[in-house]
């Protein structure tokens, strides 16, 4: 919910999000061969192979993901990852600024997702990351 709760509204929902970044969370749509909600691993396209998350990781990383919804950003250049399901290519990560969020699950992504953690707890504030 950390990253769909960044945008403007939901097809899950009435309620809206935040307007941090503009754009829609949107639903999966069915399609044959596929499951929903899409559980399991799936491979990053990065497409801002520059931020922070991304360093010391191999090209096109596994992570796991758990999820029926994806966002879908007015502004494409906020992606900085992306994954197909199916034929649907869709958000998996997004960035602008010192804002990042993803749609996976990191800690369950094993030496991958500790990998990503570890660039993100890196960049704290030594007061904070104490």
């Amino acid at each position: 919910m950390g990253l769909q709760i960044l945008f403007d509204s939901s097809e899950e929902g009435k309620d809206p999000g935040l307007g941090i970044i503009p754009g829609k969370v949107r639903r999966f749509q069915s399609e044959p061969n596929i499951t929903i909600p899409h559980m399991g691993w799936n491979q990053l396209e990065l497409t801002q192979p520059d931020v922070l998350l991304w360093q010391n990781l191999p090209a096109n990383p596994w992570v796991y993901f758990v999820h029926s919804y994806y966002v879908d950003p007015v502004d494409p250049k906020v992606r900085a990852a992306t994954i197909t399901h199916g034929s649907q290519t869709v958000t998996a990560a997004i960035a602008r600024d010192n804002l990042m969020a993803v749609q996976f699950h990191p800690e369950k992504s094993s030496t991958i997702g500790l990998q990503m953690l570890s660039n993100f707890v890196s960049q704290l504030p030594s007061k904070i990351a104490a």
